[in-house]
Protein backbone atom coordinates (compact mmCIF):
# COMPACT_ATOMS: atom_id res chain seq x y z
CA UNK A 1 0.00 0.00 0.00
CA UNK A 2 1.25 3.73 -0.50
CA UNK A 3 0.13 6.98 1.32
CA UNK A 4 1.52 10.46 1.23
CA UNK A 5 1.38 13.81 3.42
CA UNK A 6 3.35 16.63 3.59
CA UNK A 7 2.75 20.32 5.77
CA UNK A 8 4.27 23.37 6.72
CA UNK A 9 6.76 23.71 10.20
CA UNK A 10 4.41 22.75 13.57
CA UNK A 11 7.74 23.35 15.28
CA UNK A 12 10.67 25.74 15.26
CA UNK A 13 13.49 23.26 15.03
CA UNK A 14 14.06 21.70 11.64
CA UNK A 15 15.34 18.44 13.07
CA UNK A 16 12.12 17.74 15.27
CA UNK A 17 9.67 19.49 12.53
CA UNK A 18 11.16 16.90 9.70
CA UNK A 19 10.84 13.81 12.38
CA UNK A 20 7.14 14.96 13.18
CA UNK A 21 6.42 15.51 9.34
CA UNK A 22 7.65 11.81 8.52
CA UNK A 23 6.30 10.16 11.62
CA UNK A 24 2.86 11.38 10.48
CA UNK A 25 3.33 10.40 6.89
CA UNK A 26 3.84 6.78 7.88
CA UNK A 27 1.10 6.64 10.43
CA UNK A 28 -1.53 5.77 7.65
CA UNK A 29 0.63 2.41 7.12
CA UNK A 30 0.30 1.95 10.29
CA UNK A 31 -3.24 2.17 10.83
CA UNK A 32 -3.40 -0.85 8.26
CA UNK A 33 -0.99 -2.82 10.12
CA UNK A 34 1.51 -2.46 7.18
CA UNK A 35 5.26 -2.64 7.33
CA UNK A 36 6.64 0.33 6.08
CA UNK A 37 9.58 -0.01 3.26
CA UNK A 38 10.25 2.70 1.69
CA UNK A 39 9.97 6.76 1.14
CA UNK A 40 10.51 9.74 -0.77
CA UNK A 41 10.76 13.12 0.28
CA UNK A 42 8.72 15.71 -0.51
CA UNK A 43 10.25 19.09 -0.25
CA UNK A 44 9.46 22.66 -0.65
CA UNK A 45 12.01 24.66 0.51
CA UNK A 46 12.59 29.30 0.40
CA UNK A 47 16.16 28.79 -0.63
CA UNK A 48 16.93 32.59 -1.00
CA UNK A 49 15.42 33.17 2.81
CA UNK A 50 16.35 29.82 4.50
CA UNK A 51 20.35 29.07 5.06
CA UNK A 52 20.49 25.27 3.59
CA UNK A 53 21.78 23.86 6.72
CA UNK A 54 17.78 24.04 7.59
CA UNK A 55 16.73 21.60 4.94
CA UNK A 56 19.52 19.49 5.73
CA UNK A 57 18.14 19.20 9.67
CA UNK A 58 14.99 18.65 8.10
CA UNK A 59 15.60 15.85 6.02
CA UNK A 60 17.85 14.42 8.94
CA UNK A 61 15.26 14.14 10.79
CA UNK A 62 13.16 12.55 8.06
CA UNK A 63 15.24 9.94 7.38
CA UNK A 64 15.98 9.10 11.48
CA UNK A 65 11.92 8.35 11.70
CA UNK A 66 12.24 6.46 8.38
CA UNK A 67 15.03 4.08 9.75
CA UNK A 68 13.65 3.86 12.79
CA UNK A 69 10.64 2.76 11.19
CA UNK A 70 13.29 0.20 9.46
CA UNK A 71 12.50 1.17 6.28
CA UNK A 72 14.90 3.40 3.61
CA UNK A 73 14.78 6.64 1.64
CA UNK A 74 15.27 6.09 -1.83
CA UNK A 75 14.63 9.44 -2.90
CA UNK A 76 12.65 12.27 -3.45
CA UNK A 77 11.74 15.70 -5.11
CA UNK A 78 12.55 19.11 -4.26
CA UNK A 79 10.85 22.96 -5.63
CA UNK A 80 11.50 26.36 -4.21
CA UNK A 81 8.79 27.63 -2.48
CA UNK A 82 7.86 30.47 0.11
CA UNK A 83 7.66 28.75 2.79
CA UNK A 84 9.01 25.08 4.22
CA UNK A 85 7.05 22.40 3.08
CA UNK A 86 8.14 18.48 4.07
CA UNK A 87 6.68 14.94 4.36
CA UNK A 88 7.20 11.63 2.43
CA UNK A 89 5.40 9.56 -0.08
CA UNK A 90 5.90 5.81 1.89
CA UNK A 91 5.18 2.49 0.52
CA UNK A 92 4.44 -0.53 2.97
CA UNK A 93 3.31 -4.37 2.59
CA UNK A 94 0.72 -6.17 4.26
CA UNK A 95 -0.92 -9.75 3.69
CA UNK A 96 -4.60 -8.34 2.40
CA UNK A 97 -5.81 -11.10 4.43
CA UNK A 98 -4.79 -9.58 7.55
CA UNK A 99 -5.25 -6.16 6.82
CA UNK A 100 -6.92 -3.70 9.24
CA UNK A 101 -9.11 -1.40 8.08
CA UNK A 102 -11.89 1.17 9.04
CA UNK A 103 -15.26 -1.30 8.26
CA UNK A 104 -15.25 -3.97 10.68
CA UNK A 105 -16.00 -2.24 13.86
CA UNK A 106 -18.62 -4.01 15.64
CA UNK A 107 -21.47 -3.23 18.65
CA UNK A 108 -19.80 -4.25 21.80
CA UNK A 109 -16.17 -3.52 20.63
CA UNK A 110 -14.39 -1.03 22.38
CA UNK A 111 -12.36 1.74 21.29
CA UNK A 112 -8.92 2.71 22.51
CA UNK A 113 -6.78 5.63 21.88
CA UNK A 114 -3.42 5.66 21.59
CA UNK A 115 -1.91 9.07 22.18
CA UNK A 116 -3.36 11.98 23.94
CA UNK A 117 -5.10 14.80 22.06
CA UNK A 118 -4.32 18.87 21.69
CA UNK A 119 -1.24 18.96 18.99
CA UNK A 120 -3.42 21.52 17.55
CA UNK A 121 -4.44 24.20 20.25
CA UNK A 122 -0.43 23.64 21.09
CA UNK A 123 1.36 24.14 17.63
CA UNK A 124 -1.76 27.18 17.56
CA UNK A 125 0.17 28.44 21.15
CA UNK A 126 3.74 27.83 19.47
CA UNK A 127 2.83 29.88 16.58
CA UNK A 128 1.53 32.87 18.00
CA UNK A 129 4.31 32.74 21.11
CA UNK A 130 1.95 32.14 24.45
CA UNK A 131 3.79 28.92 25.03
CA UNK A 132 7.34 27.41 24.02
CA UNK A 133 8.98 24.36 22.73
CA UNK A 134 10.07 23.63 26.19
CA UNK A 135 6.63 23.75 27.25
CA UNK A 136 5.28 21.86 24.94
CA UNK A 137 8.08 19.15 24.93
CA UNK A 138 5.98 16.18 25.72
CA UNK A 139 3.23 16.77 22.87
CA UNK A 140 6.65 17.61 20.29
CA UNK A 141 7.80 13.82 22.12
CA UNK A 142 4.63 12.41 21.12
CA UNK A 143 4.08 13.77 17.74
CA UNK A 144 7.84 12.25 17.08
CA UNK A 145 6.56 8.79 18.14
CA UNK A 146 6.01 6.58 15.73
CA UNK A 147 2.45 4.16 15.94
CA UNK A 148 5.39 1.39 14.94
CA UNK A 149 4.49 0.26 18.49
CA UNK A 150 0.76 0.22 18.51
CA UNK A 151 0.74 -1.53 15.00
CA UNK A 152 2.44 -4.29 16.14
CA UNK A 153 0.11 -4.78 19.25
CA UNK A 154 -2.81 -4.45 17.14
CA UNK A 155 -1.87 -7.16 14.70
CA UNK A 156 -0.75 -9.32 17.80
CA UNK A 157 -3.84 -8.86 19.44
CA UNK A 158 -6.30 -8.92 16.29
CA UNK A 159 -8.74 -5.77 16.85
CA UNK A 160 -11.99 -4.89 14.63
CA UNK A 161 -11.18 -1.56 12.60
CA UNK A 162 -8.59 1.11 13.02
CA UNK A 163 -7.62 4.36 12.22
CA UNK A 164 -5.07 7.25 12.60
CA UNK A 165 -6.35 10.42 14.41
CA UNK A 166 -5.20 13.75 12.38
CA UNK A 167 -6.55 16.85 10.82
CA UNK A 168 -10.03 15.54 11.00
CA UNK A 169 -9.97 15.23 14.87
CA UNK A 170 -10.95 12.57 16.62
CA UNK A 171 -14.33 13.85 15.98
CA UNK A 172 -14.26 13.57 12.12
CA UNK A 173 -11.86 10.06 11.78
CA UNK A 174 -14.18 8.53 14.56
CA UNK A 175 -17.26 9.26 12.68
CA UNK A 176 -15.94 8.50 9.05
CA UNK A 177 -14.81 4.64 10.80
CA UNK A 178 -17.96 4.39 12.28
CA UNK A 179 -20.17 5.57 9.02
CA UNK A 180 -17.39 3.19 7.16
CA UNK A 181 -18.61 -0.05 9.46
CA UNK A 182 -22.43 0.90 9.90
CA UNK A 183 -22.64 1.49 13.26
CA UNK A 184 -22.20 4.37 15.96
CA UNK A 185 -19.92 5.27 18.56
CA UNK A 186 -20.04 6.36 22.04
CA UNK A 187 -17.07 8.45 23.30
CA UNK A 188 -16.47 8.79 26.87
CA UNK A 189 -15.59 12.63 27.08
CA UNK A 190 -14.23 12.27 30.43
CA UNK A 191 -11.61 10.28 29.83
CA UNK A 192 -10.19 11.67 26.70
CA UNK A 193 -6.26 12.16 27.03
CA UNK A 194 -4.93 15.20 26.36
CA UNK A 195 -1.47 16.94 26.48
CA UNK A 196 -0.32 19.29 29.34
CA UNK A 197 -1.77 22.80 28.75
CA UNK A 198 -3.75 21.89 25.81
CA UNK A 199 -7.05 22.30 27.42
CA UNK A 200 -5.86 25.54 29.16
CA UNK A 201 -5.23 26.93 25.82
CA UNK A 202 -9.13 26.22 24.61
CA UNK A 203 -9.93 28.05 27.37
CA UNK A 204 -8.13 31.18 26.31
CA UNK A 205 -9.63 30.89 22.71
CA UNK A 206 -6.39 29.71 21.24
CA UNK A 207 -8.11 27.25 19.21
CA UNK A 208 -6.79 26.27 15.53
CA UNK A 209 -9.57 27.09 12.52
CA UNK A 210 -9.09 23.23 11.96
CA UNK A 211 -10.85 23.00 14.84
CA UNK A 212 -13.92 25.12 13.96
CA UNK A 213 -14.11 23.16 10.14
CA UNK A 214 -14.15 20.03 12.42
CA UNK A 215 -17.18 21.10 14.56
CA UNK A 216 -18.57 22.43 11.78
CA UNK A 217 -18.83 19.61 9.48
CA UNK A 218 -19.19 16.76 12.41
CA UNK A 219 -20.63 18.12 15.46
CA UNK A 220 -24.55 17.56 13.94
CA UNK A 221 -23.61 13.82 13.50
CA UNK A 222 -23.33 14.04 17.84
CA UNK A 223 -25.52 13.50 20.28
CA UNK A 224 -25.39 14.79 23.96
CA UNK A 225 -27.78 12.81 26.59
CA UNK A 226 -26.24 15.98 28.97
CA UNK A 227 -24.09 19.16 28.21
CA UNK A 228 -20.72 18.59 27.46
CA UNK A 229 -17.84 20.47 28.76
CA UNK A 230 -17.30 22.87 25.71
CA UNK A 231 -13.26 22.45 26.44
CA UNK A 232 -14.08 18.86 25.67
CA UNK A 233 -15.78 19.63 22.19
CA UNK A 234 -12.62 21.39 21.59
CA UNK A 235 -10.45 19.11 22.49
CA UNK A 236 -12.72 16.36 20.59
CA UNK A 237 -12.54 18.84 16.99
CA UNK A 238 -9.20 19.43 17.83
CA UNK A 239 -7.03 18.34 13.85
CA UNK A 240 -3.90 15.96 15.25
CA UNK A 241 -0.82 16.41 13.28
CA UNK A 242 0.88 12.77 14.21
CA UNK A 243 -2.27 11.80 16.49
CA UNK A 244 -2.32 8.54 17.38
CA UNK A 245 -4.29 5.06 16.36
CA UNK A 246 -8.23 5.02 17.35
CA UNK A 247 -8.65 0.88 17.71
CA UNK A 248 -11.99 -1.04 18.04
CA UNK A 249 -11.75 -4.40 19.12
CA UNK A 250 -13.81 -7.20 20.61
CA UNK A 251 -14.26 -6.17 24.69
CA UNK A 252 -12.99 -9.49 26.11
CA UNK A 253 -9.44 -8.34 24.87
CA UNK A 254 -9.36 -4.92 25.99
CA UNK A 255 -7.27 -5.98 28.91
CA UNK A 256 -4.56 -7.89 27.49
CA UNK A 257 -4.23 -5.06 24.78
CA UNK A 258 -3.84 -2.36 27.29
CA UNK A 259 -1.54 -4.51 29.43
CA UNK A 260 0.27 -4.66 25.62
CA UNK A 261 0.46 -1.60 24.62
CA UNK A 262 1.64 -0.52 28.01
CA UNK A 263 4.88 -2.69 27.83
CA UNK A 264 5.30 -1.42 25.22
CA UNK A 265 5.61 1.78 26.44
CA UNK A 266 2.47 3.08 24.96
CA UNK A 267 -0.20 4.86 27.56
CA UNK A 268 -3.48 4.03 25.22
CA UNK A 269 -6.72 5.14 27.08
CA UNK A 270 -10.39 3.44 27.00
CA UNK A 271 -12.25 5.91 25.80
CA UNK A 272 -15.35 4.75 24.08
CA UNK A 273 -17.58 1.98 22.69
CA UNK A 274 -19.58 0.81 19.70
CA UNK A 275 -23.12 0.49 19.57
CA UNK A 276 -26.00 -0.32 17.55
CA UNK A 277 -26.63 2.92 16.28
CA UNK A 278 -27.13 4.78 12.82
CA UNK A 279 -24.16 4.42 11.07
CA UNK A 280 -21.32 7.69 11.53
CA UNK A 281 -23.82 8.62 14.40
CA UNK A 282 -21.41 9.70 17.32
CA UNK A 283 -23.04 9.47 21.25
CA UNK A 284 -21.12 12.27 23.50
CA UNK A 285 -21.07 11.04 27.04
CA UNK A 286 -20.64 13.59 29.16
Amino acid sequence: MQSVDFFTPVVDDPYRYGQIAAANSLSDLYAMGARPLTALNIVCFPVNCLDENVLVRMLCGGAERVHAAGAVVAGGHSIEDDEPKYGLSVTGTVDPRLMITTCGARPGDQLLLTKPLGTGLLTTALKGEVLTEKNVAEAIAGMVALNKEAAEVMMEIGVSASTDITGFGLIGHAAEMAAASQVGFRLFMSRLPSYPHALEMAEIGLVPAGSHRNQKFYLPRCRQSRPVDPLLIDLLCDPQTSGGLLLALAPEKLGQCLEKLQQRGVNACHIGEVIDHAAGSIELEA
